[in-house]
């Protein structure tokens, strides 16, 4: 039987034209969605067990041991979240402000200042809907969708032919890359492709800035005036510009304030946007929820009189100053994927962990509990790249608990 469409949660891109065929509550084809995206919606190669200790239990008995472990606790930390339902994401803000827990998610080592300058209305951006049928000028700067969004370009950014763009990327589309290395991005976008050395961003901004003031722009690494002021001539005389800020962007920048200075000066002559390509389909999910709640994105506190934010409530100084004793994971692998040193701290304190899929946290973990795959075995909601909201659609049966109401458990029994 063929159904759909779905959404695939394989990124942040939320492709909404999965088409789907089922055969006896299984799926044995999957169309329109990229690798990426097939590989998450078939689910896990090593699905995870119920556990304690290393050995198998009922979800019941898995569910008042975390619930036991998180109320001991003094400092519990409840981080993850980027592939999690809203609804899952609401729940954990619940728990953590029911423990006076700290809570945190992945944007406080990424994404997380674009995401948060864009909610305090700092950088002006657009749906990637408009990008589609408005773009002329499309800026790729420290980011390779090729890899990390496979079908940003055919299906957003690149090569459609929108409303006001019939003639696509051979006629109506510039795209330029900046980046440190001539990625496969670059070579598909043709040649305006701008190599600058690592770090060199906010300088490379600023130079541009002079270039679009008319001024001769200078750089350390001896990049040629004239090109720079050749890019500043196409992004001057672009109807609806778009910036794609990758994690080359954002590990580079100390401060946003080149950014915003740039943004700033694109906005005088022309009309640019900024969208951060978030990976983790729902992880700019939990920084509007957080922020709707708090008025912070990330990196909060609730156990004292007020809500305590900042860097020191981040996941890495909190486990570097050994002050959480205790962790809930969700939909996260960070001893995969925090600093060598961290997560060996991380991994000698009781973690909990809830995940439809085996990882490395989850076999360090006291108890691990499994999870129904969003998107494929339950729905709910989730924020894509661009902001904008989406359904997402359960396509197959399971005995699984959603995240959301594993969370849900956990929180009546403490």
């Amino acid at each position: 039987m063929d159904t759909g469409p779905f959404v695939c949660t394989g990124c942040a891109l939320l492709c909404d034209d999965i088409a789907v065929e089922l055969q006896d509550s299984r799926m044995i084809r999957i169309d329109t969605a990229c690798r990426k995206g097939v590989s998450r919606m078939k689910g896990c190669t090593s699905p995870m067990l119920c556990t304690v200790d290393g050995k198998a239990v009922d979800l019941d008995f898995a569910i008042k041991e975390a619930a036991r472990v998180l109320k001991a606790a003094k400092h519990p930390l409840i981080f993850g979240h980027g592939n999690s339902t809203l609804e899952a994401q609401r729940k954990a803000i619940e728990l953590a402000k029911k423990l006076g827990a700290h809570i945190d998610d992945t944007s406080s080592f990424c994404q997380g200042p674009l995401v948060e300058a864009i909610l305090n209305e700092k950088l002006p951006t657009c749906t990637l809907d408009e990008v589609r049928h408005k773009a002329d000028v499309i800026v790729f700067w420290g980011a390779d969708p090729s890899h990390s969004h496979p079908r940003h370009l055919s299906m957003y950014s690149y090569f459609p032919r929108g409303k006001q763009r019939q003639r696509g990327w051979e006629e109506d589309r510039t795209a330029v890359i900046i980046d440190v290395r001539r990625s496969d991005t670059a070579v598909i976008c043709g040649d305006k492709f701008y190599e600058i050395p690592l770090r060199a961003d906010p300088e490379f901004m600023e130079a541009l800035v002079s270039a679009l003031s008319n001024k001769v722009p200078k750089t350390s690494f001896n990049m040629d005036p004239k090109r720079i002021l050749e890019l500043a001539n196409i992004l001057k005389k672009a109807e609806f510009g778009v910036v794609f800020a990758g994690l080359g962007m954002t590990y580079s920048l100390d401060s946003l304030e080149p950014l915003f200075m740039l943004m700033g000066k694109l906005n005088e002559t022309s009309k640019f946007h900024l969208i951060p390509m978030v990976g983790q389909y729902n992880m700019r999910g939990f920084d509007h929820t957080l922020f709707r709640e708090t008025g912070f994105i990330n990196r909060v506190y609730f156990g004292g009189e007020n809500i305590e934010q900042g860097p020191q409530q981040s996941v890495v100084e909190l486990i570097s100053n050994n002050v959480v004793d205790a962790a809930l994971i969700i939909g996260s692998d960070p001893l995969a994927s925090l600093p060598g040193q961290i997560a060996k701290k991380l991994s000698k304190i009781p973690l909990i962990t809830i995940d439809p899929c085996e990882n490395l946290t989850s076999k360090r973990s006291k108890v691990t509990i499994p999870s129904a795959l969003s998107g494929v075995e339950c729905g709910g909601t989730a924020v894509r790249m661009d902001g904008v909201e989406v359904t997402l659609k359960q396509i197959i049966d399971t005995s699984k608990l959603s995240d959301e109401h594993i969370i849900a458990r956990i929180t009546e029994a403490i």
